[in-house]
């Protein structure tokens, strides 16, 4: 009996000090999770990481959204404005091609619509070469008039490419700008796992999920950057080929014309050779 009486009070014992143990690991677990607890951040959305997110990662996402602003407003200013240009430069180009001579075409041309495109700016330019090499040779005319026509289509094709650049760039180097947010993001998330001295999920995952949203936001603003560039200068290659038939049109009509002057020229000394030699000759008297 003694000696059963001995084993239930170790039994005894051995529970209680089980029981103490178990509530005091509790008691120091709470204490090690609610300073934990109380970090995390209670919003997961792209906002809320945002506002939680270090000041350097704020700024390259304001950056990276800047730029995405930037993209979508050239997209729809050049879009609009290479559109409109094109659909111009079509138009004079038919009534170019129907034209009978250069003065024809600038007739043709002189509507509100078309009056103020590159291809009447062709036009008024071959005009007032001709006009200035009024008699010159018909060889350095057309030297002269192409020479013009290319810059005009040069100066042209810059100024409907203004803005293109930016483009590029962007698509470049946003990757790599976002890229340098998520490297700082993750910087702060383990310098905050050392801080905390806890390796818990929960703790890595926000940190973590605030960097990767900064290399989101740059393939954001990257993607749509590339494929409006490529689209602007496949949109700028025709627009130059428009320009350059256009220019051929000038320069045949600009041939021709010399060559009906020249042509009205022959004729004109044709025809007075042939009265001064249909003139009656004075009678010539003899000496007696």
């Amino acid at each position: 009996m003694r000696a059963s009486r001995e084993r239930a009070c170790r039994f005894a014992l051995l529970g209680v000090s089980i029981l103490i143990a178990s509530l005091s690991s509790g008691a120091a677990l709470a204490q090690t999770t609610a300073p934990i607890a109380a970090t995390l951040p209670h919003d997961l959305s792209p906002w809320g990481m945002f506002m939680q997110a270090d000041i350097v990662v704020k700024a390259v996402m304001c950056g990276l959204a800047f730029a995405s602003l930037t993209t979508w407003t050239i997209w729809l200013a050049k879009g609009m404005e290479l559109v409109s240009a094109r659909r111009r430069a079509e138009k004079s180009l038919v009534k170019l091609a129907s034209a009978s001579s250069l003065d024809d075409a600038a007739a043709a041309l002189e509507t509100p619509q078309l009056r103020r495109g590159t291809v009447m700016h062709l036009v008024h330019k071959a005009a007032d070469e001709l006009q200035r090499s009024e008699y010159l040779t018909a060889d350095g005319i057309k030297e002269r008039v192409a020479i013009a026509l290319s810059r005009i289509d040069a100066g042209a094709g810059r100024k409907m490419a203004r803005g293109t650049g930016l483009l590029a760039t962007i698509g470049a180097t946003a990757p790599f700008v976002g890229l340098f947010g998520t490297v700082w993001g993750i910087m702060n998330a383990f310098i905050g796992i050392s801080q905390t001295k806890t390796t818990n999920l929960a703790v890595v995952a926000p940190g973590i999920a605030e960097a990767l949203l900064a290399t989101a936001i740059g393939l954001v603003a990257a993607i749509p950057a590339v494929i409006v560039y490529n689209v602007f200068a496949r949109s700028l290659a025709s627009y130059r080929a428009l320009l350059a038939d256009a220019s051929g049109e000038v320069l045949q009509h600009v041939s021709r014309d010399l060559d009906r002057a020249e042509l009205d020229h022959a004729r004109a000394q044709a025809q007075a050779q042939a009265q001064r030699a249909a003139a009656p000759r004075p009678a010539v008297r003899l000496a007696e």
